[in-house]
């Protein structure tokens, strides 16, 4: 048993009311910085902030991948927004921000970065598990994978 859980294994109630904010949730050409991403949602009353990196990989299905490229729709950083929103509002969060690269990513590039703020631990991890599955599966980006020889095909794409 944790220190923090009670003696039925649960975590203790919170001294104050989650703040469920939306601090960042947008869709950016820049390159992304997970640690800005944990600053920003950190609060006196979160005890734990976790992040979630998504970075370009050098491989898909056994193919060597050079580089790629995502494109969004115009309306993907409303999206990426109302889907914030609902993790905001469906778990005992205090902060959330999460961005989505566009444009042209090298390997070891950060595509998605995420970060959620809670009083436990385990609320924080929860959404931040459910952010990253919501934004992979509504958010219209698409992605064009470019190969070592040259070939290219898009992923996701309508």
């Amino acid at each position: 048993m944790h220190p923090d859980d009670d003696a039925a294994g649960t975590a203790p109630a919170r001294a104050l009311p989650a703040t469920r904010e939306v601090v960042r949730a947008t869709v950016t050409a820049e390159p992304l910085d997970v640690a800005e991403h944990a600053r920003i949602v950190g609060r006196d009353a979160a005890g734990a902030v976790v992040t979630f990196a998504g970075v370009v990989r050098d491989h898909d299905h056994g193919v060597t991948i050079s580089w790629l490229e995502y494109t969004a729709h115009p309306d993907a950083a409303a999206i990426v927004a109302a889907i914030a929103r609902q993790i905001a509002d469906e778990f005992d969060i205090d902060a959330i921000a999460v961005t989505h690269r566009v444009g042209r990513l090298e390997i070891g590039d950060c595509a998605l970065a995420a970060a959620v703020s809670s009083a436990h631990r385990a609320e924080a991890f929860a959404a931040t598990a459910e952010l990253v599955e919501r934004v992979k599966q509504r958010l219209p980006v698409w992605k064009r994978q470019v190969f070592a020889d040259g070939a290219a095909e898009w992923v996701n794409s309508p």
